[in-house]
Parts: structure tokens; sequence; C-alpha cells
């Protein structure tokens, strides 16, 4: 382990969503890993019920990540109560489900701020520590769900696809200078959860598969996407294809797991 993955540990981890399914699994599998987590959900109840249930080394904050000046406050908040954060999941989001003739302006906003913003806003209010000490790790949940969008999905399906956007747009104009702040997304699956589906991934599960990715601190995996405990890989063109099989190269995909 390098000194600054070591730093890294040391920090705060902040889980956005932390009130129930995959973000309270994340909370809790990062207090077994002895780091100390922020939470941030929009339930006052749920952050309660949560920081009951995991003790020392967890602090719940209420706060709605679509609220910009919410999202600065609670940051402010964390840091002066346990210190920087070095890790930021961004896990909080709303899957409607919706049909699009049932949107309205405000309705499909609400996802957009939410989805999207709440990501942007969270990267915005830890960004500044991060460069200030030259390293930290944010890791950003994403889907499939705008490669071929679902029927009532398009709200989630248009915001998820934007925030990948976004942390392409992070590492464009971050990776050359900060390359010790490491960025990246990923996928956990279809969990059974509130917004999954009854035969879904264990939340607990994919959490172990997120936590480690979070703790993984090397440049190399700024920019990579992992599909649950996977490294997903592009598909390639034929003649690269070709090329590969000539020269014996291959690229195996990172594990989780």
């Amino acid at each position: 382990m390098t000194d600054t993955s070591q730093r890294i540990r040391e920090g705060i981890a902040v889980v956005t969503g932390a009130g129930a399914g995959l973000g309270r699994e994340l909370c809790r599998t990062l207090i077994a890993e002895d780091i100390r987590v922020a939470g941030i959900g929009r339930n006052p109840e749920q952050s309660t019920a949560v920081a009951t249930e995991l003790g020392d080394g967890f602090m719940p904050v209420t706060a709605d990540v679509s609220d910009p000046e919410a999202v600065a406050r609670a940051f402010e908040d964390i840091t002066a109560t346990l210190g920087a954060p070095t890790i930021l999941i961004n896990n909080a989001a709303v899957y409607p489900r919706r049909d699009i003739l049932d949107e309205t302006p405000e309705s499909f906003m609400q996802s957009v701020n939410i989805n999207l913003g709440g990501v942007f806003y969270c990267c915005h209010a830890v960004l500044p520590g991060m460069v200030e000490r030259g390293y930290g790790r944010i890791v950003n949940l994403s889907t499939f769900a705008h490669i071929a969008p679902a029927p009532t999905a398009a709200a989630y399906s248009v915001t998820k696809g934007a925030a990948q956007t976004l942390t392409k747009s992070l590492i464009a104009d971050l990776a050359d200078r900060f390359p010790d702040i490491v960025i990246n997304d990923w996928i956990p699956g279809a969990l059974k959860t509130r917004m999954g589906i009854p035969d879904g991934i264990e939340p607990a599960e994919a959490a172990k598969w997120g936590v480690r990715l979070a703790l993984w601190h090397d440049p190399m995996l700024t920019g990579r996407l992992f599909d649950q405990d996977t490294e997903f890989l592009e598909p390639i063109s034929l003649k690269r294809k070709i090329l590969n099989k000539i020269t014996g190269k291959k690229r195996i995909p990172l594990r989780l797991s």
C-alpha cells in the first residue's frame, strides 16, 4: 500500500443516499474497514436510524443533494466535525418510473437536480480540499440505462447518462494536473432495493465491490468503468481484434473480487 493510499484510508469517506439500500450498506462496509464515514441523506429519521445502528465512526448528515447550498453546508459541517473528506461516493439518485406523457417540466428537472446536480454539487464541494492536498478518491454510481432507455425511464436514463459525461469532464479538467485524484464510474447492477428489482443483487454484496473500488487508490483507475465487480471494456474494432491476435496482446479486465 502506498503512502497516499494509506492517507486515503485515514481520511473521511462521504456517501450520499446513505439512509437506505446500497448507500446504507456502503456506509456499513466502510465502517467495517475502520474508515470514518459521513452519510448524507434527505430523511432525518433514516439518518438517525443508520447512526444508531453503525455507532462510532459514523456521522449522519441531513441534506438534500439537489440543493447546492445545503450540500455546501453539509460538507462544511463534515470537515469541521470529522475532517476533510478524502473519499466521495456519489450514490444518491431517484428513479421515478414515470411515462414521458406524465412528466412535467418540474418533475423532470427534479430528477436532473438529484441525479446530475447532486453529483456535481458534491464534487464541487469536495474537490477544493482534494486539490489542495493533491489526492482524493471519487466514485460516481452509474448505469447502462442511457444506452437503451426502458419505458417510463426517460428522466432516469437521461440524467444518469449525463452524469457519466460529467465524470469524463471532471477527468478531462483534472487528470493531467492532479493524477492522484482518482475518479471513475461504477455500475453496481440491478439491486434488490426499492429502486431495483425483487430478485436483484443483495445491496450488502454490491457494497463490498463498491468499497473495494473506493479504497483502491491508483491513477490507472481514472476513467475506467466498472460493472458490478469487473471492469467494463468498450468493444473494439475488427481491425484491433486482428492486431491483438497477431501480437498476442489482450486487455484483461480488472476485478474487484
